[in-house]
């Protein structure tokens, strides 16, 4: 199982913004330092959020982002970016920094259509598909309304596009530390999907679990900088 330390940017910092409440909390001062840190610890691959882009708070995070990259590049690591991509234009633009891998957001997935778009844009094999639920239920971040579509219908929808790494969050877990939620996660990976765990990872026996239930891999985020655990550890129990 792939380990994916998480680095998510926001005003040039690495911080953590809860989903519930939005209370922030800075980790570091340096993403690009931070992420040579984790690439020293032995990560081979890295999960960037470019949390203003998310957000749409007007800050652009992709020279960072493009940094991280080249960091990676010479540790011979790779690079995952999400960050509410819900266009070609926006996955292409994160592609271009050379990351290995964008992820599309849920409101993107949805939507067979601008799926299809996307996928054709940039090729279905350097994007995975974000699948973000409270309870089991697919959800919007951000919006009230609810997804007419299940998991696994959505799921379905990014593999008709020949895209087959999806990553699911619980929302209600993110930075939270209470585990992830693999009861929703662990069915999806019967479609013969790379399903990433991501939400609520604040134990080694977390990752050992997801382990166990044949996940691709799992983000992990809080745990790593409160020194829960270390990216080593990490790596060693996820293999």
């Amino acid at each position: 199982m792939q380990i994916y330390p998480a680095i998510d940017i926001k005003r040039g910092r690495v911080v953590r913004v809860m989903e519930q409440g939005g209370a922030e909390t800075v980790y570091a001062a340096d993403p690009v330092a931070q992420a040579e840190e984790f690439l020293a610890a032995g990560a081979t691959w890295l999960h960037v959020v470019d949390l203003d882009r998310a957000y749409r708070t007007g800050g652009d995070n992709t020279p960072a982002v493009a940094r991280i990259v080249a960091a990676a590049e010479t540790s011979g690591a790779q690079v995952q970016v999400g960050g509410l991509l819900a266009s070609a234009d926006e996955v292409t633009a994160i592609l271009a920094t050379g990351a290995a891998r964008a992820v599309v957001a849920t409101s993107a997935a949805v939507d067979v259509r601008a799926l299809e778009h996307i996928a054709r844009a940039a090729g279905s094999e350097r994007l995975a598909v974000a699948l973000d639920v409270r309870a089991g239920k697919p959800v919007l971040r951000g919006s009230a309304h609810a997804v007419p579509l299940e998991a696994e219908a959505i799921a379905r929808q990014a593999l008709g596009q020949g895209i087959r790494d999806l990553v699911y969050r619980d929302l209600d877990r993110d930075g939270v530390l209470g585990g992830f939620e693999l009861a929703g996660a662990a069915p999806l990976v019967k479609l013969r999907l790379r399903v990433i765990v991501a939400g609520g990872g604040a134990a080694l026996a977390d990752l050992e679990a997801a382990r166990t239930l044949g996940l691709a891999g799992a983000i992990v985020g809080r745990a790593l900088y409160e020194r829960r655990f270390t990216v080593r550890e990490a790596i060693e129990c996820s293999g």
